[in-house]
């Protein structure tokens, strides 16, 4: 998303000029928070839902009494669909429109005809919208094709004049997208989510506390087998901020519960804190598999909606060129280390690492933040790759 977040940079600093140059009025308020306190953070729910969510570095604390309490029964009980079964895990990075080539990827799998019924998926950022669909499996690949293919910016995000940006907590507006997920995000498809959670199968996404500064680790499954009558605007809240880069897009405001008390909590991108994720390092993997029986080796599937080199450009020496190039290789980089870890987690707990990215041979330029041309080509770049039968690599380039 580096052309969307370099727009963003060249934005702010004409609102900081702005803001250092206007003194008050006219301008919209931000509605005042009411923060969840540090003292009250481990006690705090969303919706009386105890597995709604987790850190994104802890083991939570109802699944390890799960796999501390539970007999041979009770895991057949409730993890019929995994139990004694292969297990295929699914991680989906973040991107902005490049999640148009793991749409694409997905799609053509499907038609290759070895893709399989995942076990677990997760995401962050674009990969965070694209999980849901994903987990529900092949039939819902056409409605990936529609996002990826056919949306542009003004679907995602509306501009904000300079004085609402200037006083306000971003620099554009992220309520079309909202908008979107509230179209495709339906309570169908949420009842599927749930449906397929009380199976044993699990879909996870990630924000990041911004009060904390920790990820967030989010059980939309556990959300949607619940009887909260909130539960689609707190799913859709989700998904919209798991994809709400900081500055560009307004934070989500998350509302939670403690002593009997509201409080908030504000949510960004997950990408802020991991590009992607399985699980976190702090869980004894081998100790789940083993207790659910899984057959044979565990696979997990990252899908990289990005390039892993940075290229060759040659910078400007100007404020905006240099800061954008600097945030891109921060991102790249991070995302990188991810995948390091990912593989190092494989290692430990006797899964198999495999790993798809965008080619560097794929040179296409967007005109915008979400280029419908550039986004159908990707999009047809992943569906190629994945209907030949991509050769998943077994470990990050250059390792």
């Amino acid at each position: 998303m580096s052309f969307y977040v370099t727009r963003c940079y060249s934005s702010f600093v004409a609102i900081t000029v702005c803001t250092m140059l206007l003194l008050t009025g006219g301008c919209a308020k931000i509605p005042e928070r009411h923060p969840l306190p540090l003292e009250m953070s481990s006690k705090a729910s969303v919706g009386d839902i105890p597995e709604a969510r987790f850190w994104g570095d802890e083991w939570p604390k109802y699944s390890v009494e799960i796999f501390e309490t539970y007999t041979e029964t009770d895991f057949q009980q409730h993890f019929a669909g995994v139990y004694k079964q292969p297990h295929n895990y699914l991680a989906i990075s973040g991107g902005g429109a490049n999640g148009a080539f793991g749409a694409g990827l997905l799609a053509g799998w499907a038609a290759y005809g070895t893709r399989p019924k995942f076990t677990m998926v997760t995401g962050v950022s674009t990969g965070a919208l694209t999980a849901p669909f994903a987990f529900l499996g092949a039939e819902y690949d056409e409605t990936l094709k529609k996002l990826y293919t056919t949306i542009t910016t003004k679907d995602i995000v509306e501009k904000r004049n300079v004085l609402s940006a200037a006083f306000g907590d971003s620099v554009a507006d992220s309520a079309p997208l909202k908008r979107l997920l509230a179209q495709y995000i339906t309570p169908e498809l949420v009842e599927a989510i749930g449906r397929e959670h009380q199976r044993g199968r699990r879909l996870f996404i990630g924000t990041l506390n911004l009060d904390a500064a920790r990820s967030v680790i989010w059980n939309i499954g556990a959300i949607a087998l619940s009887d909260f009558p909130g539960k689609m605007d707190l799913i859709h809240n989700l998904l919209l901020a798991s994809a709400s880069i900081p500055v560009a897009f307004p934070p989500v405001v998350i509302n939670v519960s403690a002593d009997g008390k509201i409080y908030d909590e504000i949510h960004v991108d997950g990408g802020t804190g991991s590009q992607v994720f399985v699980y976190p390092a702090a869980m004894d993997w081998r100790e789940i598999t083993q207790k659910l029986k899984v057959k044979d080796k565990p696979q997990v599937y990252v899908l990289r909606n990005s390039f892993i080199g940075s290229g060759y450009d040659q910078v400007e020496r100007t404020v905006l060129p240099i800061a954008s190039r600097a945030i891109d290789s921060l991102i790249r980089t991070q995302g990188i280390g991810d995948l390091y870890q990912i593989l190092a987690l494989c290692k430990r707990d006797g899964n198999e690492f495999n790993l798809a990215y965008i080619p560097s041979s794929f040179i296409e330029k967007p005109n915008e933040a979400f280029d419908k041309i550039y986004m159908s080509k990707l999009y047809q770049l992943g569906y190629e790759m994945g209907s030949k039968g991509y050769d998943w690599k077994k470990k990050p380039p250059g390792f």
